[in-house]
């Protein structure tokens, strides 16, 4: 088998393994799958987690997750795909980073391996085995590229800044008087 191909394979079976892990998290949050808390329940634990308002976040978040999961698998519109699914797991990884970076403590370990994957497959293309190869890569340019990144990269940061000032608010605030019962149940 001819190198090229070897690669091509490596990036398929890695793009359907990490596209289907980013399509359950993404439907969890949207439909409640998984054990999910679909949309009302993901809203309530983005609220929670300083992500206000809690129902867009959760629908952008799960959008990110599951559609970049899709689009990944696919191999089709790569860049935005992995642009997406990177930006949605910044969010995630935000949340768990105060505990740490392993995830057997809860640290942020887990959304942001799967947010790499996902950054180095959509920059890195999606290989000969994808729906972009078989469209001659008409959404998979290099300007597709550097624009998706910029308004991942852009969005997540609006989102981070906008949550970080929201949980300080609640700092300041003092201390909630409906504390969530089981905030480990909520994951971004």
């Amino acid at each position: 088998m001819p190198l090229t191909h070897r690669k091509d394979l490596g990036l398929l079976a890695l793009r359907l393994g990490a596209g289907g892990v980013l399509l359950a998290h993404g439907a969890q949050k949207l439909f409640g799958w998984f054990g999910g808390g679909g949309i009302e329940g993901t809203a309530r634990g983005m609220e929670h987690m300083g992500f206000t308002p809690g129902r867009e976040s959760a629908i952008a978040a799960g959008l990110g997750e599951a559609g970049g999961g899709v689009l990944l698998a696919l191999g089709l519109a790569t860049p935005v795909a992995g642009a997406a699914a990177a930006g949605a797991m910044a969010g995630a990884a935000s949340v768990h980073a105060p505990a740490g970076f392993f995830a057997q403590g809860g640290g942020l370990e887990y959304p942001a391996f799967l947010g790499f994957v996902a950054a180095s497959l959509g920059l890195s293309g999606p290989g000969r085995f994808s729906l972009d190869h078989a469209t001659r890569h008409r959404l998979d340019r290099p300007a597709t590229v550097v624009t998706a990144f910029a308004l991942s990269a852009a969005a997540a940061t609006v989102v981070l800044t906008r949550r970080n000032a929201a949980l300080a608010a609640a700092e300041a605030a003092g201390p909630d008087p409906d504390p969530d019962p089981d905030p480990g149940s909520h994951t971004a």
